[in-house]
């Protein structure tokens, strides 16, 4: 399912509670999205627990910013990850925000963006409480980027050398996993939603449909890279492409069979 990219977007990464290693898997989601004309982090880089980011920063120019943690056990960074954000939001600059965080502390401030009309993209952990979750229109979890760029690693061509090269070991892909009841229930009521008259719905509005009932349903956390290939593998619907248009997919639910009370 394509995604419109036309977007500005503002990219804010509280540095206390995310590692650098996502990093890379982070940018290529985000540009799906738009562009991210802003992109910073906060933390305390006086602190060594931040010292892992430099190269990370210079790679990807994302701007650090510093903020000091004056009390132990009280975190700074959040307060002014949210301050930045309003007066980012105030400008009317951009059309998304990507919060990168997994503290609870920033359901509110993706509340109230979104408020504004403006989309929140959320990015973070399996352990994010639900309320920052549900406050964003799409949420994607840490382990989706990392298998993502461990998937582009294992299959980059080896760097020219005259020594012999160890055989490169490719890791299987994810074991797909099946829609468990809640996820196969919010599919069916997504098709039914957005069908026409004859039950057929476009896959597109679908996916729209779903990131509404939950922001971080996503068929990557079932092992498939698109949604076109979990909604497949469902064995709920029947899948075909509109006459008029091959690239647009239509979907629709399969007919229960006719139990024969005799």
């Amino acid at each position: 399912m394509a995604t419109e990219v036309s977007g500005t977007l503002a990219l804010l990464i509280d540095g206390d509670n995310v590692s650098p290693k996502i990093v890379v898997g982070l940018i290529a989601e985000i540009a799906n999205y738009g562009t991210a004309s802003v992109k910073r982090i906060y933390g305390d880089w006086t602190g060594p627990n931040l010292r892992g980011w430099k190269e990370c920063l210079l790679e990807h120019s994302i701007q650090p910013i510093q903020q000091f943690a004056y009390t132990k056990g009280k975190n700074a960074t959040d307060g002014a990850m949210i301050i930045d954000a309003m007066d980012l939001l105030y400008t009317g600059r951009f059309s998304g925000f990507c919060i990168v965080s997994s503290d609870s502390d920033f359901a509110r401030l993706a509340a109230r963006i979104r408020e504004q009309g403006v989309t929140v993209y959320g990015f973070g952990e399996r352990k994010t409480p639900r309320p920052f979750i549900t406050a964003c229109d799409k949420f994607v979890y840490f382990d989706v980027l990392n298998a993502q760029d461990e998937e582009v690693i294992e299959l980059a061509p080896p760097t020219t050398s005259p020594i012999v090269a160890k055989p490169t070991t490719i890791q299987a892909p994810p074991k797909k996993a099946g829609l468990n009841k809640a996820a196969r229930n919010m599919l069916i009521k997504a098709i039914v939603a957005t069908a026409d008259e004859d039950g057929r719905a476009n896959l597109a509005q679908v996916g729209g449909h779903l990131a509404k009932q939950a922001p971080d349903f996503d068929a990557r956390n079932y092992g498939f890279p698109r949604l076109s290939d979990l909604v497949k593998s469902s064995g709920i619907v029947d899948v075909e492409r509109a006459p008029d248009n091959p690239k647009v997919i239509l979907v629709r639910l399969k007919k229960a069979p006719v139990v024969n009370s005799k």
